[in-house]
């Protein structure tokens, strides 16, 4: 890590980037606890049939994936705007 801060030494976030980071992540949060809860649900009815089960598993792991990976690049666009700026 210290060889990568010498390379490319960190910038120190100013406090308008600090919040548009928070409030990425507190969206991002939010989007995964509803498809959480709402798969859970498809779940708990579909409990017995384990290929649905699985199936929703599957669909639930891929969606949080895509939304970090999207919390991820919206953060490193936050990041680098000032960069740019």
């Amino acid at each position: 890590m210290s060889r990568l801060e010498k390379s490319q030494p960190a910038q120190p976030l100013t406090e308008e980037q600090k919040r548009e980071l928070a409030e990425v992540d507190s969206e991002i949060t939010a989007r995964i606890a509803e498809k959480r809860i709402f798969i859970e649900g498809e779940i708990a009815k579909s409990l017995g049939d384990e290929a649905a089960v699985e199936a929703l598993r599957r669909q639930l792991a891929s969606e949080v994936a895509t939304l970090e990976e999207k919390r991820e690049l919206k953060k490193e666009k936050v990041r680098s705007a000032k960069k740019s700026a």
